[in-house]
């Protein structure tokens, strides 16, 4: 399936992306510290614990580690990534590593036969391939991973047969009209991921940057450098498992500084502050994190029960969060602890949405169906109190799991449901008509998302795990 999805602009990504260093013998002892195995399944946890890797690193020798390493990143891999790692498995096994040091009386230091045969030139050595050649193919590999600035993208959060993985697909709009799409790289993921916003704050230095945070089943929120091909490791991670303890039969958990407690549900970038993420947990919690310096700057609890989704307002510092609570909230983030306005729903908060061409109005779907707008002028005084919804709208028959606000054409709202249907809705003068309503045959419809670049392109992704570019 496809669980969440957003839209990288134009000129976002770099021209030639770089590939990835492989992994140091740090990063490969951070899989066993962090518990990849483990989350792989009870299989790979028992082998883990069969292994005894949870000891001091310096114990195990780096053939070893490696080996381990390709195993575990192989486990329940599928499709050209997980070949790669299995060649790197398999790869490592072939080289005999463990025999390295043994002597073999066998072996002659000088051959015999067709071996010695000697050339006088490089170029007349038929096994020596020609420096040309070279250069050709590596022309052919840059030609291949090259992305033209007029090219932009769409990143789908999959899950297909328990491995979840990032797809970085380009949309390339050709001279004739037409449109082109393909997958440029993939990511894999250690968990199931369930929400993803995207930023241009460059986490790395310099200017702009092309960096996506991922929220999934595990508490820790991952950052990847979406210009990087075959990483392995994210960018920065925020939160999370610092170490499993298992004393008897019981077994604890020791969290990061600051960290989520569960799942984390959704996800929002600041347009101005560019380093600040707000994040929602199933903890009942919303945290306010500085990416640069990878720390938790606030967190709070106004939530009685899962924060599902958060919002911030345009360029200001107002943040909406919604719960299964049946609320939604805004605090400022200047004095976060108080809570600014509080408005009660018909059901559970599905997601939210600010729209951008009016800075006092937003919109709340809910788990029965049901679409509601809101306008903060017109709140009470009084934060306990819930201001009255602008409109109701009785869209779907399931619940609807995301929302669009078209960036160009004021008014329009597209809304996608686990009724398999996407909806166009015209909400001029607060009286919403539907436009449009499609079954684009993705299954139950989990995430929807107008393209800022071409404000006709809407990009849907459920339950099938077909990506789906409506025009």
């Amino acid at each position: 399936m496809i669980s969440a999805l957003c839209w990288v602009p134009k000129g976002a990504f770099k021209v030639v992306p770089v590939i990835a260093e492989p992994p140091t013998k740090e990063e490969i002892e951070e899989v066993f510290r962090t518990g990849l195995l483990s989350r792989r399944g009870d299989d790979g946890e028992e082998e883990n614990e069969d292994m005894h890797i949870d000891g001091s690193p310096e114990e195990v020798d780096e053939v070893a580690l490696a080996r381990i390493a390709a195993k575990a990143l192989n486990q329940g891999q599928v499709g050209t990534a997980s070949s790669n790692v299995h060649t790197i498995s398999n790869g490592i096994d072939e080289l005999n590593m463990d025999d390295y040091d043994d002597e073999d009386d066998g072996i002659e230091l000088f051959g015999s036969g067709i071996g010695d045969t000697y050339y006088p030139s490089n170029d007349m050595d038929p096994y020596l391939q020609k420096h040309g050649d070279n250069d050709d193919d590596n022309d052919e590999d840059i030609e291949d991973t090259t992305i033209r600035p007029t090219d932009f993208g769409i990143v789908c959060a999959r899950n297909e047969d328990e491995v979840s993985h990032l797809e970085v697909w380009i949309y390339e709009d050709l001279e004739d009209g037409d449109s082109n799409m393909y997958v440029h790289h993939d990511i894999i993921l250690p968990a199931f991921p369930l929400c993803m916003a995207w930023t241009d704050c460059n986490l790395k230095g310099g200017d702009k940057g092309n960096f996506l945070a991922v929220g999934s089943m595990d508490p820790a929120i991952e950052i990847w450098d979406l210009d990087l091909i075959e990483e392995l490791q994210p960018s920065v991670v925020l939160g999370g498992v610092s170490k499993k303890k298992k004393k008897g039969n019981k077994k604890s958990v020791v969290y990061r500084k600051d960290s989520h407690r569960d799942s984390v549900l959704g996800l929002a970038w600041n347009k101005v502050a560019r380093n600040v993420l707000a994040s929602a947990s199933a903890d009942k919690s919303v945290k306010i994190w500085d990416v640069v310096s990878g720390k938790c700057v606030a967190s709070v609890e106004h939530h009685t029960d899962k924060v599902q989704s958060v919002a911030w307002k345009g360029s200001s510092p107002q943040l909406l969060s919604g719960s299964f609570d049946k609320s939604v909230i805004m605090v400022d983030v200047k004095s976060i602890n108080k809570v600014c306005n509080k408005w009660l729903v018909t059901a559970d908060v599905e997601s939210l949405a600010w729209d951008p061409h009016v800075d006092h109005t937003f919109v709340v779907s809910q788990e029965n169906g049901v679409v509601q707008g809101f306008d903060i002028r017109s709140v009470s005084s009084d934060a306990s109190s819930s201001g009255r919804p602008v409109f109701t709208l009785h869209g779907h028959d399931k619940a609807v799991s995301s929302m669009s606000y078209n960036p160009r054409k004021p008014n329009l709202l597209a809304t996608g449901s686990t009724d398999k249907t996407v909806k166009l809705w015209d909400l001029s003068n607060n009286q919403p008509s539907c436009l449009a309503s499609k079954n684009p045959k993705a299954g139950s419809i989990f995430s929807i998302a107008f393209s800022e670049d071409n404000p006709y392109l809407l990009a849907v992704g459920g339950h099938k795990g077909k990506l789906k570019v409506s025009q």
